[in-house]
C-alpha cells in the first residue's frame, strides 16, 4: 500500500527526521489560509498522487508552457493561484501512465534553500531477505537513470537483521555521500530513524529523494514515498487509515475485497490463472503468439465458486478486454469450482467476447462436463499452448 507525500512526511517526523512545516488542502478556498499558515517567504506547492514524476509531469489540456506538478510560489496569494490551478486536473508523469491521476490534494510546504541535492532508500532485497540501503550523490534524479548511466554513483548494502542498524552503517553512507563534520552525525542519526520507522511499520520500501543538504549545512527531507507491506496492515490500523483508494485501479479495489491477486494491464486478453506462476507462464504465452494480456489474476489455491465468479465479473467490467483465456491446472483448486464459478458469473453478467477454458487436473471431467452442459458459447482447449492460439485468433479474427 502507498501513501501520498504528505502522509509519509507527517509519519517520518513522527520518528524524528527533519521535514518541513506544511499543509495540505483539498479546496482552493482553503489554499490562502493555508499557506498564510507557514512562514514563507517561499512556497512549494506540490500535487498529491501516488506516481512519481510529479515535477516533470504535465497536466492534460494545459496551456502552453504551463509547470508540473510541483511549483515554487513567492506570496501567500500565488500559493493560493498555483492550487486552485492543480486542484481537480490530471496529471500525467512518467509513472502514471498516459492516462493520469486526477489530483485530489495538494500539499503547500515552506521553501527549503538547497546546496546539494542526494538519494536515499530502504528497500527489501528479495534476493538476500534483508532490508537493503540504496544512496546516491546524484539526488533528484532517476536512479534507474543513473544506475544504467553512472552504476559507479549508487552504494548498495545490505542490514543483517541480527544486529540490526548500527552506526557504521550510517557513516558508510555519510562518506558515500561526501558529507562533512556535524552532517555525519545527523546522517548516522538520521538513518537510524529510518530504518526503524522502516521496520516497526513493516515498510516494504523507504525513498527520499531528493535528501537535501540545505545552505546552512543541515540534512533534510524534502521529499519522501512509502510502500507498506499489504499483508501486515492488520497491525498497524494507523497506516490502514493512510489508504487513499481514489487512487487505487477500482478492478484493482474491488479484487482486494475478495482476496483475489488481481493488477490490471494494458492489454485485451483477460486472464483467470490459479498460482501466480502459471498466471505469468499465461501471460507470457499470449505475448508469444501476438496479443497482450489486459490483467494478472490468480484466483489462488482455495478459490471458492463466489471468488470466482467475482474474479469474472471484474475481468469482464474492463472495456479493453477483447476475449478472455481461463487457464486452470487443478491441484487444490478443483477444475470443477471453477467451471461452476464460471457458468454462474456468464449468466449473470453475460458474455459478449470469445472465452476459451482450458482445464486441467482434479476434477477435470467434472469441469468440462459443467461447461459443455451450461450452454454457454465457449472455446474448449486442450492446453496452454492451444488455449493461446484459440483466443488469440478469435479476437484478432
Amino acid at each position: 500500500m502507498n501513501i501520498h507525500e504528505y502522509q509519509a512526511k507527517a509519519l517520518l517526523r513522527d520518528f524524528g527526521a527533519p521535514v518541513s512545516d506544511g499543509r495540505v488542502v483539498t479546496r482552493a478556498e482553503d489554499a490562502k489560509t493555508a499557506a498564510g499558515e507557514l512562514d514563507g517567504p517561499l512556497w512549494v506547492v506540490k500535487a498529491q498522487i501516488h506516481a512519481g514524476g510529479r515535477g516533470k509531469g504535465s497536466f492534460k489540456e494545459a496551456d502552453a508552457g504551463e509547470k508540473g506538478g510541483v511549483r515554487l510560489a513567492k506570496s501567500v496569494e500565488e500559493a493560493a493561484e498555483e492550487t486552485k490551478k492543480m486542484l481537480g486536473r490530471t496529471l500525467v508523469t512518467h509513472q502514471s501512465g498516459p492516462a493520469g491521476k486526477q489530483v485530489n490534494r495538494v500539499y503547500i510546504e515552506d521553501g527549503s534553500p538547497i546546496a546539494r541535492e542526494l538519494y536515499l532508500a530502504l528497500l527489501v532485497d528479495r534476493q538476500s531477505s534483508r532490508i537493503s540501503f540504496v544512496c546516491s550523490t546524484e539526488g533528484g534524479m532517476d536512479i534507474e537513470e543513473v544506475a544504467a548511466s553512472t552504476p559507479e554513483k549508487i552504494l548498495s548494502f545490505d542490514v543483517d537483521p541480527a544486529t540490526g542498524y548500527h552506526p557504521y552503517h550510517g557513516r558508510r553512507i555519510a562518506f558515500a555521500l561526501g558529507l562533512e563534520g556535524q552532517q555525519v552525525k545527523q546522517c548516522v542519526r538520521l538513518m537510524g530513524i529510518f530504518y526503524k520507522a522502516f521496520v516497526e511499520k513493516d515498510m516494504e520500501q523507504l525513498e527520499i529523494n531528493p535528501l537535501i543538504v540545505t545552505e546552512g549545512g543541515d540534512l533534510k527531507v524534502l521529499d519522501a514515498k512509502l510502500g507498506f507491506d499489504s499483508n501486515a496492515l492488520y497491525r498497524h490500523p494507523d497506516v490502514a487509515q493512510l489508504r487513499d483508494e481514489t487512487e487505487e485501479d477500482p478492478k484493482e479495489l474491488e479484487a482486494s475485497k475478495y482476496d483475489l491477486n488481481y493488477i490490471a494491464l494494458d492489454g485485451e486478453i483477460g486472464c483467470m490463472v490459479n498460482g501466480a506462476g502459471l498466471a505469468m507462464a499465461t501471460m507470457d504465452i499470449i505475448k508469444l503468439y501476438g496479443a497482450e494480456p489486459a490483467n494478472f489474476l490468480d484466483v489462488g489455491g482455495g478459490a471458492t465458486k463466489e471468488k470466482v465468479t467475482e474474479a469474472f465479473k471484474i475481468i469482464t467490467s474492463d472495456e479493453n478486454v477483447k476475449g478472455i483465456l481461463v487457464n486452470i491446472f487443478g491441484g487444490i483448486m478443483r477444475c470443477d469450482v471453477i467451471a461452476e464459478g464460471v457458468v454462474a458469473a456468464v449468466k449473470e453478467v453475460g458474455l459478449k467476447v470469445p472465452l476459451v477454458v482450458r482445464l486441467e487436473g482434479t476434477n477435470v471431467e467434472k469441469g468440462k462436463e459443467i461447461i459443455n452442459t451450461s450452454g454457454l458459447d465457449v472455446i474448449a482447449a486442450d492446453d496452454l499452448k492451444d488455449g493461446a492460439e484459440k483466443i488469440v485468433k478469435a479476437v484478432k479474427g
